[in-house]
């Protein structure tokens, strides 16, 4: 297992691009808890905190794509480092001014939002020029998504050292200063600076304009939904079980299955066709989160948790390659930007559904939901499997990329924008 992930972070840059994209996303992953915290730290009430996370959350979730619209027309450089300063100074504002004027907290908070920079769909945009074959470039999708568990995982224990160290203020500003070095690591390492889209046909729609990106999009809403739910149903059945520990435990449990799953899964190379490849695992993830409806003892449950994470990340890996494939020529950031936006978007309208669930019947009721949201993300998978199936239309690169030295056609890649 080791063997394989080792040989992607030998290639030149590999190694760089993904550790300067996941420092470069910690203020995003940590956005929500840094705010809640720093919110708490002001005098500020619970629910003025959950709104300002809100505003961040559904002003990223508007930025990815039209962000990764631009790095497509423009190049990486020209729009991820800008954004990452502005995003940077917007969470600087708000960190000096508080929370006592709460309508600047509120425009600085959907400022730092909008501007977080595309770095995780610009990476997987950059992986077939630095690795150049498919297999490796497969098997880096799913390193790419087991390093986000863990991104994920650290990242909030990185605020809360700083919060007990210094301040939630400096929290704030550290995470962001570090998000702008890493960044900056990005785009000024010879691949960002190198890569072009390919050219792409104007269309208004972009991304969007793809019949197999879309039905993917929409079984990955709830897949979202799905993971929304259970950091909420997790909640009452940790309250009758040990309290907060137990909470812990389970959202910890939830990123290790998957941690343990993506490893496993990247680990090999995988034959036939993936649109198949992803049914089996979303049909795998639905049924795994159907055991978390029985709520044994908290270690059981704890052991269940680890089970309901483990098929995320080959899930996510898996879609990483047919988005590649669905992707116009020219769209291949805003598509993956447009994952990173619909997930998200599941996640938040999984939270806020699972929350009346919980009210009228208890735990047991909202651990159905994610159940039920994962056999609906295996039904728009089995409905639209035939238009998964077929080839993109951004499935070939032209022969002859104005950056290609090689002048070599590369099939199968629609991010294979060269370097």
């Amino acid at each position: 297992m080791a063997a394989g992930y080792l040989e992607i972070l030998r290639a030149r840059h590999a190694a760089r691009l993904l550790a300067g994209t996941l420092v470069g996303r910690l203020p995003n992953a940590t956005a929500a808890i840094a705010i809640v915290l720093f919110v708490r730290a002001e005098g500020g009430t619970y629910s003025l905190a959950g709104a300002l996370a809100a505003v961040y959350g559904v002003a990223n979730a508007v930025g990815q794509p039209v962000l990764g619209r631009l790095v497509d027309l423009c190049g990486q450089p020209r729009v991820q480092l800008p954004a990452a300063l502005a995003s940077a100074v917007a969470m600087a504002v708000f960190a000096f001014v508080g929370t006592g004027s709460p309508a600047v907290a509120y425009v600085a908070v959907a400022a730092a939002g909008l501007f977080a920079p595309p770095l995780e769909g610009g990476l997987r945009a950059l992986w077939p020029s630095v690795l150049g074959a498919e297999e490796q470039v497969h098997t880096a999708y799913a390193m790419d998504a087991v390093a986000q568990e863990v991104m994920f995982t650290v990242g909030p224990l990185l605020v809360t050292l700083c919060v007990s160290l210094w301040s939630a203020q400096a929290a704030l500003l550290v995470v962001n200063v570090v998000g702008v070095l890493g960044a900056l690591s990005v785009v000024v390492s010879p691949p960002s600076r190198a890569w072009r889209s390919a050219p792409r046909d104007a269309h208004w729609l972009g991304a969007l304009r793809s019949s197999g990106l879309l039905a993917l999009l929409a079984a990955f809403l709830f897949v979202g939904m799905a993971l929304g739910s259970i950091t909420v149903a997790s909640v009452p059945y940790a309250d009758g079980h040990g309290g907060d520990a137990v909470y812990g435990w389970m959202m910890a449990a939830l990123g290790m299955g998957a941690l343990l799953g993506g490893s496993v899964y990247g680990a090999r190379r995988w034959a036939g066709e993936p649109a198949r490849r992803l049914r089996v695992l979303v049909a795998l993830l639905a049924v795994c989160y159907l055991p978390l409806m029985l709520m044994p003892g908290a270690l059981a449950m704890v052991l269940l948790t680890v089970l309901a994470g483990v098929f995320l990340a080959p899930a996510i890996a898996c879609a990483f390659v047919l988005v590649d494939r669905h992707a116009p020529v020219g769209t291949v950031t805003e598509a993956f930007s447009w994952l990173v936006t619909t997930f998200t978007v599941g996640a938040s309208v999984g939270t806020g559904l699972a929350g009346p669930v919980v009210e009228a019947g208890g735990a047991l009721w909202g651990f159905a939901v994610p159940g039920a949201a994962g056999g609906v993300s295996l039904l728009v998978l089995a409905v639209t499997g035939r238009v998964l199936a077929a080839p993109g239309g951004g499935a070939v690169v032209a022969a002859g990329s104005e950056n290609d030295p090689n002048r070599a056609a590369e099939p199968r890649f629609s991010s294979g924008d060269r370097a």
